[in-house]
């Protein structure tokens, strides 16, 4: 094959490489990971390097830059939230390559993960990076009075957490992900509920589905980029809280919980994000359970724990998100407990805290959510409290 020169100038331009192929990246926090074939033709010359070139818009690749001797090569100092797409370069003594084709897009995401919980009526916060293991620092907490049992969801940069603060409506609160200790109040709610709500979003919209109340089947939304009361989304199947939930970009479950933890249901429901309407039925969890806690990738969704009346469970089943059908044995807990929270990035699920027999938990656990297994020990938590709620940059909604 003739070569020509690409995107620089070289002495010969027939003497050039060929451009690499299978371009494929991966998004990491405010960084893509480029991985690619190395042309088998190389020229003249051994290949001496390659170019890796992010564009935001598919036409100018200058959004970033990386160069390596070898696959992958990294591209940094990028925008999370952002989609990329990349193209590589191979170089010789002779010259560049032309372009490779374009790769597919993906979106640089931060690790950083969110854990709140309930003390002396604000809400708290615990923060780690998922991707790897150790004991979490404190966060900051609440500026307002709030309530255990809350919902919450995140998008790239916002925690969105909604509880009873003890008055006619539940507050909503926010905070940046990537900072400390900075909480603001969002908007309100509306729901009848005193507590037990549960969240889940995409990037762009945030749902808090039922709550502590026999008559609650209220699924209520908000844009989480804008602050401002929540709205009416529909309704549940069944009318309950406490219990667990995820979501993919395009599609949330619910599922589990009860109007009290005498009467949990197996109930999985779920709704097309991007259209409001009551919910529709999904499936079966393996029992009935309260207290249980949701998260994913976003392809997969988990939910692990809680109880079966005064029985505390240990077990994480997983469902496909975009099909409909019953959930499936996952594994087990390191610890049984309920009332925890829980959050993921595109390949591992956390979870975190709770209610164990005859004590408060501080335990991290996690799981590889593409595989099936038991969890491993993470590290623990700064506060062993029970109402934990997970959030972060790079949950299943997000990926």
């Amino acid at each position: 094959m003739a070569r020509r020169n690409g995107g620089f100038i070289g002495t010969d331009g027939l003497d050039a490489p060929d451009p690499p192929t299978a371009i494929t990246p991966t998004a990491g926090d405010a960084q893509v990971s480029v991985a690619f074939t190395a042309p088998t033709d190389t020229g003249t010359s051994a290949i001496t390097g390659f170019v890796a070139q992010v564009s935001t818009d598919g036409t100018a690749y200058s959004a970033g830059s990386g160069t390596g001797t070898s696959s992958p090569i990294v591209v940094s100092s990028l925008t999370n939230g952002t989609a990329y797409t990349a193209k590589v370069w191979a170089i010789n003594a002779y010259g560049t390559s032309s372009p490779s084709d374009a790769s597919s897009s993906v979106t640089a995401l931060g690790d950083r993960a969110l854990f709140t919980y309930y003390h002396a009526g604000r809400i708290y916060g615990s923060t780690f990076n998922i991707s790897t293991t150790g004991n979490s620092t404190n966060f900051g907490y609440t500026s307002v009075p709030s309530h255990q049992y809350a919902g919450g969801f995140s998008s790239y940069t916002r925690a969105v957490v909604a509880a009873d603060d003890g008055t006619t409506s539940s507050a909503i609160n926010y905070t940046t992900i990537s900072t400390t200790g900075s909480w603001a109040t969002f908007g309100r709610l509306f729901s009848s509920a005193t507590n037990g709500f549960t969240g889940a979003s995409n990037s762009v919209t945030g749902l808090i589905f039922g709550g502590n109340n026999s008559s609650t089947a209220e699924i209520e939304s908000l844009t989480i980029a804008t602050l401002g009361n929540a709205t009416g989304f529909g309704s549940l199947t069944v009318s309950r809280g406490f219990g667990g939930a995820c979501a993919s970009s395009t599609r949330a479950l619910f599922a589990g919980g009860g109007p009290d933890y005498s009467d949990p249901k197996n109930t999985i429901d779920y709704v097309t994000i991007a259209s409001s309407g009551n919910a529709v039925d999904f499936g079966n969890l393996t029992a009935n359970i309260y207290g249980l806690t949701g998260t994913g990738s976003s392809t997969r969704g988990l939910f692990a724990g809680g109880s079966n009346s005064s029985t505390y469970l240990n077990v994480i089943q997983y469902v496909t998100i975009a099909s409909t059908g019953n959930a499936s044995d996952f594994g087990d807990l390191t610890v049984a407990r309920q009332y925890f929270g829980a959050t993921s990035n595109a390949t591992r699920a956390v979870f975190g805290g709770g209610n164990s027999p005859g004590a408060f938990s501080n335990v991290i656990d996690y799981v590889t959510i593409a595989s099936t297994g038991n969890a491993s020990d993470f590290g623990d938590l700064n506060a062993a409290k029970q109402g934990y709620v997970g959030m972060s940059q790079c949950h299943g909604g997000l990926a």
